[in-house]
């Protein structure tokens, strides 16, 4: 689990997603605002299913929430007090006041406590990929590593005291798988504690608790990190898990919380082996932080060259000429059947040449020509530049498709 360096290519994800097709903006949408195009939409859906899975797998339950509440739900959170100033103005309805959500913590607060809880049931796992909003200033936006409509993949543990450094632990551990699987490394592990003034509660034995549980995961985890104060939230110490892009800007990708604030600050209790009432703990964790975050984090860590599970387009089929057409598709529709993506870049898109150019990044390529066309082989070229040969069509479906089910970043065999 130790940050490792990166030889990152100066790609920019800026100009690389709009040249891939993955995503773009409109004035009359709005600055931070940006729309996803076809290829970016394939990513972010992987990406989300993905993590869905994951989450699945770890025991955590998946819930939806809405993106609107009543200003007493933040006044009740803290977020009122504490946040106002990234929180979007309220929209008056009746004698209503609602805003955008800012975080989804307050929802799944909610959630826990619509009815009686047993510390049989604890660890509770409550996962969300939800919508919220964050009034960013138009000079800090760009791309999607800065924006106004956030798509985070956010979870609540709620647990007993004694349950929480190993919630806080297991959940760093699923970050770490993810990254793996996603072929990034962390610039760094960062305890993020607090600074001076109103921003923070005014708790220092809440603050001396979750802090001290930090630390304790930290060293469990046997993870190097750096303390930096001015960086908790506003309830409670994180760890925080940094990239950088391909500047050299440093930015949070994932997070680790405890929180003892806001179990108290909404009154959450679960029923005791004792059968007194007791306080959880809420464990915050976001294992691939905002889906836009982690797509630009992605397409530049990468250079657009996804791994195979990721790629938008898996496999390129290229008749040599159109003679060998009606055999490329039939090739493209054995693919989409055995559940990859492929499509058919024929000849009407140019010379064989131009075709293999302009498909680089995709990790298959495999040219139908004549010989092919007659013995259904398929010659294919791996986006690396090594050319495996000619292949029967089955044999190389099912090699993708085992390649794409084991995640990673190789192409063929071992590599």
């Amino acid at each position: 689990m130790e940050p490792m360096d990166h030889p990152m290519a100066a790609h920019d994800h800026r100009r690389l997603g709009r040249e891939l097709g993955l995503f773009g903006t409109d004035p009359l949408i709005g600055a931070g605002l940006p729309y996803w195009l076809p290829d970016g939409a394939v990513v972010r859906h992987t990406l989300e299913e993905y993590v869905r899975e994951a989450e699945r797998a770890a025991g955590y339950r998946h819930v939806y929430s809405p993106v609107l509440a009543k200003v007493d739900l933040y006044e009740t959170s803290g977020h009122w007090a504490h946040y106002r100033d990234d929180m979007y103005p309220p929209m008056e309805t009746g004698a209503e006041q609602l805003v955008l959500r800012p975080s989804l913590c307050p929802h799944h607060a909610l959630i826990y406590r619509s009815r009686s809880r047993s510390y049989r049931e604890l660890p509770l796992r409550i996962a969300e990929l939800g919508g919220m909003f964050r009034s960013e200033p138009s000079g800090v936006l760009g791309g999607l590593t800065r924006v106004r409509a956030i798509h985070l993949n956010d979870a609540h543990v709620f647990c007993t005291l004694g349950q929480a450094v190993d919630e806080a632990r297991a959940a760093l551990a699923l970050i770490a798988r993810a990254y793996d699987d996603l072929g990034i490394r962390a610039a760094r592990y960062r305890l993020s504690l607090p600074g001076e003034g109103g921003k923070y509660v005014a708790d220092p034995e809440l603050w001396r608790r979750a802090t001290g549980l930090l630390r304790e995961v930290l060293a469990d985890s046997k993870v190097a990190y750096e303390e930096a104060e001015g960086e908790a939230a506003f309830y409670g110490p994180k760890i925080d898990v940094q990239i950088a892009d391909a500047a050299g800007r440093e930015s949070t990708l994932s997070t680790v919380q405890i929180d003892f604030h806001q179990p108290e600050r909404f009154g959450l209790s679960y029923i005791g082996a004792d059968g007194a009432r007791h306080r959880p703990v809420m464990v915050h964790r976001s294992v691939i932080g905002s889906v836009e975050r982690a797509v630009a984090h992605l397409v530049e860590w990468h250079g657009g060259a996804f791994p195979v599970w990721l790629a938008p387009v898996q496999l390129a089929v290229l008749p040599v000429s159109e003679a060998q057409a009606a055999r490329a598709g039939d090739v493209v529709r054995r693919a989409l059947a055995a559940g990859l993506r492929a499509e058919l870049a024929g000849p009407e898109q140019g010379s064989l040449g131009a075709r293999i150019r302009a498909a680089r990044l995709v990790p298959y390529q495999a040219v139908i020509g004549e010989r092919e066309a007659e013995g259904d082989l398929a010659a294919v070229r791996l986006r690396d530049g090594r050319r495996p040969g000619a292949v029967p069509v089955a044999a190389l479906l099912r090699r993708i498709g085992d390649r794409a089910a084991a995640r990673g970043t190789g192409l063929w065999g071992g590599a």
